[in-house]
């Protein structure tokens, strides 16, 4: 199925026409599928050189687009720019100072002398760096580049562009002062060792595109060894919105989470998270699908460490066989694998008001126009289709939570209280089956998000601070 144009292949095309050749122009690439966002006339000397904004479906089309408008009569082609890549350009972020430096008393006090007694004030009392440094407001974005969105190991430098945008996705939605931290090494000990090495910097870790089944080591051992919230986002960001648009999808299928049968497709570092938060909710029966089939106890083939414990702990009738047989009577399908992995007769197997979510991305298990005629509710990872499940939903406010009542970790608690207050930001009256879950545009879910972390932090007794309270001290100090 033909993927829709979006803003991720989007060109701009800087060219002259007259009137009559911009025409045709906008009519040759809205003949070959070409989506024409904006249009208009360029601040220049000359009245008839334009700027056209055209979306895409793909490189592909993209340079069929860019031809199109050059073989027009009458236009010249000045320039095209492919506009993902110049939004990048330079990268995405940058560091700034949060006072001026205009006056010899100003850098006296951000700088040498004054600085002086700030640094022996933390040394007296290494806490103070959460309120006289960034500490308190900064995660570390740790990646080693080997599961970068669906591209796999490309390595630290390939990475990058991903780990800036979560440090952008951070600061936009969560206030939170994030950096990317991408490490040429991808032996875990190694990795371990550099993320401790630099936390003292930080307020926060949050691991991102490290491959399964060492990405849960390195968590583990990170939380065990670290005494700051260690957040392997790929695991439970994704748990975490999935629990949510499961918590509505579930009104509206009139369900309860003891009843459900789930089967997972994809039993990877988010695979095995969801399935943990799901349990942790009150689901009692999950079958897991890889490639071999599906995942049950006493299984040998193409196994590891977490598909040991899944076995273990997943599946209680110990069912066998595809996905396509496991899938009979399933209230929900969860998809964290590839295309095309769910067909239609699956679906028309699922038991009655099934769910589907299907998010894989950039193109999903299932699309919807196939699986919708079939299920009651269904969802996506993507943003040009309802019900997106997005990750972005719940880590700035996570972290924005854990960071104001600095907190030492991020506990289960703190991941269901997050997914309820993101589940909740859709009222009853609002909930329909193609609204599920909030969009990430929401004002309303960071900051209920955060505070929900908090009162869950404070429960689970591993807050610091009551949430936004800081210390106070002498007015004169060293």
């Amino acid at each position: 199925m033909a993927t829709a144009p979006s803003a991720s292949f989007s060109i701009l095309l800087r060219l002259r026409a007259n009137d009559d050749a911009f025409q045709r122009v906008m009519d040759a690439l809205r003949a070959r599928g070409g989506e024409v966002s904006a249009a208009c006339a360029c601040a220049a000397s000359r009245a008839d050189e334009r700027r056209l904004v055209v979306l895409a479906s793909s490189l592909a089309h993209a340079r069929e687009l860019a031809a199109a408008a050059r073989a027009a009569d009458g236009v010249a082609v000045l320039e095209v720019t492919d506009r993902t890549f110049a939004l990048h350009d330079g990268g995405k972020i940058a560091v700034c100072g949060k006072m001026p430096l205009e006056t010899r008393d100003d850098l006296s006090m951000a700088y040498t002398p004054g600085v002086a007694r700030v640094c022996m004030a933390v040394h007296d009392d290494v806490m103070r760096a959460h309120t006289l440094t960034i500490k308190r407001n900064t995660v570390a974005v740790v990646s080693d580049g080997t599961a970068v969105l669906g591209l796999g190991d490309i390595g630290p430098e390939a990475a990058m562009p991903v780990m800036e945008g979560k440090a952008q996705l951070f600061k936009a939605f969560g206030g939170v002062d994030a950096f990317p931290i991408c490490v040429a090494t991808t032996d875990p000990d190694e990795i371990v060792a550099v993320v401790k090495a630099i936390a003292p910097t930080f307020g926060g870790i949050n691991l991102e595109d490290i491959s399964a089944p060492r990405c849960f080591a390195i968590e583990d051992r990170l939380k065990a060894e670290l005494d700051i919230p260690v957040f392997h986002d790929d695991q439970h960001g994704t748990a975490v919105v999935v629990l949510a648009a499961l918590y509505n999808a579930l009104k509206i299928v009139d369900k309860r989470m003891e009843e459900l049968k789930i089967v997972v497709s994809g039993v990877g570092a988010s695979g095995v998270a969801c399935s943990k938060i799901l349990m942790n909710a009150g689901v009692r029966t999950i079958i897991g699908c890889d490639r071999s089939g599906a995942i049950y106890r006493g299984r040998t083939a193409n196994m590891n460490s977490m598909k040991a414990w899944y076995a273990e702990h997943t599946n209680p009738e110990g069912r066998r066989g595809t996905l396509s047989e496991v899938i009979a009577g399933a209230d929900l399908f969860l998809g964290l694998s590839g295309p095309g992995t769910l067909t239609v007769e699956d679906v028309r197997r699922m038991a009655p008001r099934a769910i589907v979510f299907a998010m894989a991305n950039p193109v999903p298990e299932i699309m919807p126009e196939e699986a919708g005629p079939y299920v009651a509710v269904m969802a996506t990872g993507r943003s040009d289709y309802p019900n997106q499940i997005n990750n972005v939903l719940a880590f700035p406010g996570i972290f924005r939570g854990a960071l104001d009542c600095r907190a030492r970790a991020i506990t289960e608690r703190m991941k269901l209280a997050a997914a309820r207050a993101i589940a909740e930001t859709v009222t009853d009256a609002e909930l329909l089956p193609g609204y599920i879950i909030p969009s990430v545009f929401n004002p309303a879910v960071g900051p209920a998000v955060a505070r929900a972390v908090i009162a869950a932090a404070s429960a689970d007794g591993v807050a610091r601070l009551a949430g936004g309270e800081m210390p106070t001290f002498d007015a004169l100090t060293r």
